[in-house]
């Protein structure tokens, strides 16, 4: 090469350490995969790579932006939707015994978190929020833990000297119901977070015995539930699939800096320079995942679901419990009054 190019190429590269410009993590570096569903893919932050399937993968959830900030290379396997089978037979195909870094959240779909949270928050005169809560507990204490056990073994089993942290669940809500389409009571409320509380009690216990380490994002999210004044968890969203998972700021200030920090044993913080460098990411991940559409499209998405007052099972509910659905007065003051004895039931 001639001395000036030379020069020239040396002046590039020092121009570029000195303005802080990124470069995208997935260069070079450790192999770092990211297992599991929604809150791990990124759902909810309105922004995801077009890579032929509906997992929802989004530069701006935690995996990318700590592969970004201590730049690993990232295979992004997590999948909106995914349960525990899911995982098992379509995402840990990417782990060998060169993978060093390894993250997972997984467990809610398995439970019906969304299913119960249709339910509970229609009208307490149209559904059976109790009893919807009780199936998922159910499982929650009976199936899921086996489930755990088998799939990080796996895990262990083909990422023999990985780090790999397992990531929990936040509470979603504050006691209030700020959504005009939406019945969530105060002790339904309760009762959702309680549910996300015994879910990551038996995903800890299963994360520990298999010698993860377990982040539960619990304290960081206190604050910034739905309707709290800063919002880290999406309330009721258009498109309804953002609604009810962790927004942008609950990626970057929430689980990119308790799962970062427990998987590198060091700080992340998403800087404007990670940021850039995670958005730069987005080209070489979605041709990457792009290689997986065809089997990723067996993962069957999870939504939540808007309560519709005008579908047949709503309306003979009314009926029954004389709620007058052509007035808000009506349909407010029979949930009410319902939503107490259920809770004097529970």
């Amino acid at each position: 090469m001639p001395s000036w190019r030379r020069i020239a190429v040396g002046l590039g590269a020092l121009a570029l350490c000195t303005t802080g410009i990124a470069v995208p993590a997935q260069a070079a570096g450790p192999a770092y995969v990211a297992l599991g569903d929604s809150y791990s893919s990124g759902t909810g932050t309105r922004t995801y790579l077009a890579d032929g399937t509906s997992c929802q993968r989004s530069v701006y959830a935690y995996p990318s932006l700590v592969a970004a900030s201590k730049g690993y290379s990232l295979n992004f396997r997590a999948c909106s939707g995914a349960k525990v089978a899911d995982v098992t037979s379509l995402q840990l195909s990417a782990l060998s015994a060169s993978t060093a870094y390894v993250t997972i959240s997984v467990g809610g779909n398995d439970a019906g978190f969304a299913d119960v949270m249709t339910t509970c928050a229609q009208p307490a005169w149209a559904s059976d929020c109790n009893g919807a809560v009780a199936t998922a507990q159910s499982i929650i204490t009976g199936q899921l833990p086996g489930r755990l056990a088998t799939l990080y073994a796996a895990i262990r089993s083909r990422a023999p000297q990985a780090t790999v942290v397992v990531a929990g669940y936040p509470r979603i809500f504050n006691g209030e119901d700020c959504n005009a389409l939406t019945w969530f009571s105060p002790d339904e409320e309760t009762r959702l977070n309680a549910m996300a509380d015994l879910l990551n009690a038996r995903i800890s216990t299963a994360a520990s015995n298999a010698g993860f380490r377990f982040a539960n994002p619990t304290t960081a999210f206190v604050g910034h539930a739905v309707c709290d004044d800063v919002e880290w968890v999406n309330g009721l969203s258009s498109p309804v699939s953002e609604s009810y998972h962790a927004n942008r700021p609950g990626h970057s200030a929430g689980y990119a800096p308790l799962v970062g920090t427990r998987l590198t044993g060091s700080t992340v913080t998403a800087t404007a320079a990670v940021l850039q460098a995670a958005e730069a990411s987005a080209p070489e991940l979605t041709a990457q995942q792009r290689g997986h559409a065809a089997r990723d499209k067996a993962v069957r998405p999870a939504e939540f679901r808007v309560p519709d007052l005008g579908s047949p099972a709503i309306r003979a509910a009314a009926a029954r419990a004389g709620v007058d659905l052509s007035s808000r007065a009506s349909i407010d003051a029979v949930d009410a009054r319902y939503a107490a004895a259920q809770a004097a039931e529970g």
